[in-house]
């Protein structure tokens, strides 16, 4: 059969079981099981087994539990509580100062946490009501917090990124390096949309501005020695991984050890009760994400075994002789695979087809890699699955789902717009790994 005719079958069988509900891992793992048997007889079963062990069979994915267990720490003590303080006082008369606060505060707790749903979960608490309270206009209370918490899965350290360093096989160091400039940039463009709609067009919040009363200078220093040390973890964190002294591995455990630390002498969390709770959430979020890796690497070994992904590959190769039009096409394809699809899902269902079509187009994989996540961010604030916005409903119930779209639509403009801009200068991906680490051999 023609490899592109098995392609579709492997779409449509795909879509059809993942949108039954079953869990990905166990969607993935039943696809590829019933597509070997299928095409390649029961002796494919021998394989089964060992293919998915070799799926999880990497030191690399040790960072990820770590990873995990470190911003679960953060995420269950008052950290996020005083990052978001701390800023607020800093930047109270800054027009839209606020809500520059929340992006600010989302952009710190997202590199300490490394996870879109966490960041937006914890700073969604405390920041809306605030926001709300200070006259701020529903959509950009919540529309802020959805997007910002995106910056979860782009400011290293990101589980996203990790998960696609280790799908594809590129450095997780260098990748991470990729996203701490386009990172900042981001929540930069964010923060500038915050200050143009609170001065121009959020009336309200310009009077709430007013009102204000001026913090003193004792008020935002008392803050400052109990967020100073989880800065100054991520910052070492990310200095051993950089600098070369550790492996992504051995940072993680020791920057999720030092975490512990941290919340045990400034927050008095220590408990067995309260320490158990975190690691009990950490492992079941991490055995969600090992589980999928594993189902990936046996789709993936099963695209490759029915030839699928080389066919594709070639085809979308032949189907332009012009780079940026495949590349948009495939942009196209990732947008609304992340309207359907969690990020780790795509990157490890995807990476596998794209890699090798985006190398042969002549594309740096890590400047994909970030336009990729890129448009994983975008799907977090995108119906109908959208998570981001589920969570925000969580935490406003009386505001309607409607009304927190409205509020991150301005936001997925400016994504896209970040793309655009990464397509026209892409050495803002590219300069700071190439300055630390030396650019990347073969590209």
């Amino acid at each position: 059969m023609d490899p592109l005719i098995i392609a579709l079958i492997v779409a449509v069988f795909t879509l059809l079981v993942l949108f039954s509900g079953i869990p990905i891992a166990f969607g993935l793992s039943f696809v590829s099981i019933v597509l070997l048997v299928s095409f390649e007889g029961f002796q494919m079963l021998d394989v089964f087994a060992e293919t998915f062990f070799a799926g999880l069979n990497s030191f690399v994915l040790l960072s990820i539990p770590m990873f995990i267990l470190m911003g679960m720490a953060v995420a269950n003590s008052p950290a996020g509580k005083d990052l978001y303080t701390g800023l607020d006082r800093w930047l109270w008369r800054v027009p839209g100062g606020l809500v520059i606060s929340n992006i600010g505060a989302c952009s710190i707790f997202a590199a300490l946490s490394g996870s879109s749903p966490a960041t937006c979960a914890a700073i969604g608490t405390m920041g809306i009501p605030e926001m709300r309270k200070r006259g701020y206009s529903d959509q950009i209370a919540t529309g802020t917090i959805a997007a910002g918490g995106t910056l979860g899965v782009l400011i290293p350290p990101s589980i996203v990124l990790i998960v696609y360093g280790i799908a594809t096989g590129t450095s997780i160091g260098r990748l991470f390096l990729c996203g701490l400039v386009p990172g900042f940039m981001l929540a930069g463009m964010f923060a500038i949309w915050a200050l143009i709609h609170s001065y121009f067009i959020d009336k309200d919040a310009a009077k709430a501005l007013r009102n204000r009363v001026k913090p003193t200078l004792k008020e935002k220093l008392e803050v400052l020695p109990r967020i100073l040390p989880f800065l100054a973890i991520i910052a070492g964190v990310l200095y051993v991984l950089y600098g070369g002294v550790a492996t992504p591995s051995e940072a993680s455990g020791v920057g999720a050890f030092l975490v512990f630390v941290l919340i045990a002498v400034v927050y008095k969390i220590y408990q067995p009760k309260r320490i158990w709770n975190i690691v009990k959430v950490s492992m079941k979020e991490s055995v969600m994400i090992m589980f999928i890796i594993a189902a990936s690497y046996l789709f993936a070994f099963t695209l490759s075994q029915l030839y699928v992904t080389q066919s594709l590959a070639q085809s979308m190769v032949e189907l332009s002789s012009n780079k940026w039009v495949v590349f948009i096409l495939i942009n196209i394809f990732l947008l609304i695979a992340g309207f359907f699809l969690p990020p780790v899902a795509v990157i490890v269902m995807t990476s596998a087809i794209l890699l090798p079509v985006i190398t042969t187009l002549g594309f740096d994989p890590y400047w994909f890699a970030i336009v990729f996540t890129i448009n994983m961010e975008i799907g977090l604030i995108t119906p109908p699955v959208g998570l981001n916005l589920y969570i925000i409903k969580g935490i406003t119930p009386d505001v309607s789902l409607s009304e927190i779209l409205k509020g991150s639509i301005p936001f997925m403009i400016i994504m896209a717009l970040a793309i655009l801009i990464l397509c026209i200068f892409p050495e803002i991906v590219t300069w700071l790994p190439d300055k630390i680490m030396g650019k990347a051999l073969g590209y």
